[in-house]
């Protein structure tokens, strides 16, 4: 399964009140799809605030975006935890709503071994046929979900890719070694056109919902061979890539959306808006 080169993983849109504001999703979705050009949109990940949406608000969330995409582009949802069990019946419930693959994070806070960690992807994959992206987020987890533990999973069926937000050594190392048509997406949108460059497919990205287009026009041009033109474009937008993760995400890409007047709301404790003054250096990178 070829999920494109640039995945958008959407924030979730919030009204006043901080409820989902159910009559922005289907805008937020066609502005990616048609103005940002992403190829798949992750659903209730991170950058969707999952933490702080509970499981009816996310079954809404992904039908409805399933719906909207209306095949427009490939829909990844993000249904894991740190509760195997959870986990498995959570998927399980998301897979009826017509997905293409669900987003697996590696467990936080308990910190399982590697051996724990295979078993947990290996389980979860067995109580769902539709394919599976593994989740590779360290600084956010706790864990890291070594490149021997990936590539032994790569093995498994239906686990058809991973996004990983290691460096370019461990992306390599999975590269080299992993089952034939498995993907690597690097998950740090600094490091896009880094990973590309060693064989990644392509980046799951916060930055593409503002600069998607530039985005694919940097993959392209690496991909076409214009290693300058991609390396100049990549240089152009690196203080994109660094400044929306100034300070906790999704909070500085939401402003940065609303500079562009898409409307996605606020952010839900414990996260906060960004500041006046945090809000003016976010200004400042689209000048």
């Amino acid at each position: 399964m070829d999920f494109g080169r640039v995945i958008t993983a959407m924030v979730t849109p919030f009204d006043e009140q901080l409820q989902v504001n159910w009559d922005q999703v289907e805008p937020l979705i066609n502005y990616l799809i048609e103005e940002q050009q992403s190829d798949s949109l992750v659903i209730c990940g991170t950058t969707g605030e999952a933490p702080t949406l509970n499981d009816e608000e996310k079954l809404k969330l992904i039908e409805l975006s399933v719906r909207y995409a209306r095949g427009r582009c490939k829909i990844i949802a993000g249904t894991g935890s740190n509760d195997t069990a959870h986990t498995i019946h959570f998927s399980q419930k998301v897979e009826t709503l017509g997905v293409d693959a669900l987003l697996i994070v590696a467990p936080y806070y308990n910190r399982p071994s590697q051996e724990g960690l295979y078993q947990h992807f290996k389980a979860v994959a067995e109580s769902v046929k539709v394919g599976i992206m593994l989740y590779n987020v360290p600084g956010r987890t706790g864990v890291n979900l070594d490149a021997e533990t990936t590539i032994r999973l790569s093995h498994i069926s239906n686990i058809v890719a991973t996004k990983d937000c290691a460096n370019t050594d461990q992306l390599t190392r999975i590269l080299n070694d992993a089952a034939p048509g498995f993907l690597v997406y690097s998950g740090d949108d600094s490091n896009a056109l880094p990973a590309i460059s060693v064989g990644c497919h392509g980046i799951i990205s916060v930055a593409s919902h503002v600069i998607g287009k530039e985005m694919q026009s940097m993959v392209k041009y690496y991909l076409e061979g214009n290693i300058q033109q991609a390396a100049e474009l990549h240089r152009k937008l690196h203080p994109v890539f660094i400044g929306i993760f100034r300070v906790p995400s999704p909070a500085p890409i939401k402003h940065a959306l609303a500079l562009k007047g898409i409307q996605t709301g606020g952010v839900r404790l414990p996260l906060v808006r960004v500041s006046e003054q945090e809000g003016q250096f976010i200004q400042s990178l689209f000048v």
